[in-house]
Order: structure tokens, then sequence, then C-alpha cells
């Protein structure tokens, strides 16, 4: 597989702060790739890292095969479009003026981009309305507009829908899926919403203390995160064991609660269970959620 980031052991120490504490993760090529973690976990010192902002403590890191420390990872850069934290636009500035800014800025020798740019992010009709008069969603869009300058094949985008309505989120989603699927850009994409994530995400990174604690598909998440049966007995011994007989794959929540990952005859499983002297209390379809599973991976804590 080939991988537009990989990192290897990457640190980044603040006088004594772990922010970065020997994190490995690689994003594929074509995916987009969710990175999942709470509040202080790593995220945007990563994403400042790869984006040269900062430097690593120790570690290395490598975009398109490149090492960071290569002399050549400046070039390599220009194929990567990134918004950290908030986008980097002028306020007093319409659309079109921004966009013409970060073409002088990259030194792009005419404007004639612009045009289809502001198309692709549906901002083609604003004119010379000023960004700050923008809606939240329509100044997200244009950050996002102002990192594609340059057509780069890597974009990165720290918290995108973070603030917005739901009608800004939905555009916002369709933008990252456009670009991913029709102009076949790789998406870095970090993000606290996590519902919002699973209609996105390809693969997935999560992130904790600094240190990716899983990564894993889109495909291996929706497998450990399946739909079952959660049923309440007053015995789960008596339920493994009926279970067991049959060959039914199934999780022990705790004494009196599992998940069966089936659709049991529940009038068998009665009968069966009164046998033994067990009684079912309750029945209910359930699955675990990205969130859910998140918070099982790093104990417990909180995601931001």
């Amino acid at each position: 597989m080939e991988y537009v980031l990989k990192t290897d052991n990457l640190c980044k120490y603040y006088r004594g702060f772990k922010a970065l504490n020997g994190l490995t993760m690689n994003v594929p090529k074509g995916s987009i790739y969710g990175f999942v973690g709470k509040n202080g976990a790593g995220k945007t010192t990563l994403i400042r890292l790869i984006c040269g902002l900062q430097h690593p403590t120790s570690g290395k890191f490598e975009l398109y095969g490149t090492k960071h420390t290569d002399k050549a990872i400046s070039d390599v850069r220009r194929r990567m479009g990134a918004v950290v934290e908030t986008p980097s636009i002028y306020s007093e500035m319409s659309a079109v003026e921004n966009l013409k800014q970060q073409y002088r800025i990259l030194g792009l020798p005419s404007f004639d981009g612009i045009p289809n740019l502001l198309n692709l992010v549906g901002l083609e009709k604003t004119g010379r309305k000023r960004a700050k008069n923008f809606s939240l969603g329509m100044r997200q869009r244009l950050g996002i507009a102002v990192a594609l300058c340059g057509n780069p094949d890597f974009l990165v985008l720290d918290e995108p829908i973070n603030g917005l309505d739901p009608q800004g989120i939905i555009e916002i989603r369709e933008l990252i899926l456009k670009l991913n699927r029709e102009q076949k850009i790789t998406v870095l994409i970090s993000s606290h919403i996590l519902d919002e994530l699973s209609r996105l995400a390809t693969h997935y990174g999560f992130i904790d203390s600094g240190r990716i604690v899983r990564e894993m598909s889109a495909k291996e998440l929706e497998t450990v995160c399946r739909k079952c049966i959660r049923i309440s007995v007053t015995s789960t011994q008596a339920l493994a064991n009926i279970l067991d007989e049959n060959g039914i794959d199934y999780k022990i929540i705790d004494d009196q609660a599992a998940d069966i990952f089936a659709k049991p005859n529940i009038t068998q499983l009665s009968f069966a269970l009164a046998k033994k002297g067990c009684e079912i209390l309750s029945v209910e379809e359930h699955d675990e959620s990205l969130e859910s599973f998140y918070i099982s991976l790093v104990g417990g804590n909180k995601h931001e």
C-alpha cells in the first residue's frame, strides 16, 4: 500500500510536556483519514509538524516518501494544502481577492484557476462580498479553497466542522467527499464530532496522550462496531452455556447483560434458559458507536 504520510516514533516536547510521545501512523494514498482524539491528545501538534510550522523533538516522518530532514521536503510540501485551527483568510477581502493573494504567495503565474476553484467550493456567487460578512460555513469553505490553491493532492483539515450549523456541516461533508472522490485528493481530517466523521472516513487513527492507540480501516471499525442484540438475563453464565452449545458469537458485558452477534429465536432461547433457571429481563437492538468505541480504547476518558 502506498502512503502519503508515515510517522515513526514521533515526539514533540514542550518544557517537559509530551505533546507527542512516540506517535507512529500511516495515511494511505487516496484515503480520508479520520484523526480521532480528545482535546490535548496531540492532533494539532502533529498537523503543525507535518506542515512545517514546528519541528519534532525526535522521531521522523515522511511525506510521499521524502524524509522530513531532506532538503526536498519544502518542495514536497507544495503538494499539501492545510487549514490548521482556523481558516487563513483576509476578512476585509472578497473570496476572489483572497484566492488571488494566495496565488501571489505561491508564485502562481496566472489567476485562471480561480473561477473553477470558487465553483468547486460553492462560492462562485459571492461577488465583492467581504469574507467578514460570510457565514461560518462559507468562511470554512473559503479556507479550504485557499488551501487548494496550487492543486495539492494531500489536504489536511483541523476540526473543519467545529461550530458549524447542520447545513454548514453537510456542505463541508459533501465538499470533502467530492474532493476525495472526484479530485482524488487524500484527506487527513481531525474532528471531535465522531458521528459526522463516521460518514466520511475510510481509515482511522485513534490518538491518546500523544500516541496512536489503534489504526484501522472503516471496514474493520464497522466489524468492531457491528450491530447486535443486547440481552439482559438473571444469569449470563447460563446464557453463555447455551450460546456456546449453539455456536453463537457473543460478548458478556456484566453479570446480567450480554451482546449477541446474531438474531436468535427469542422464544426458543427463553425456553432453553428457563430449563437452567434463568429468566430474560429485556432484549433490545444495539450497536457500538464510534464514540463509545473510542472511549473504550482510551479507558473511558471523555474526548473533546
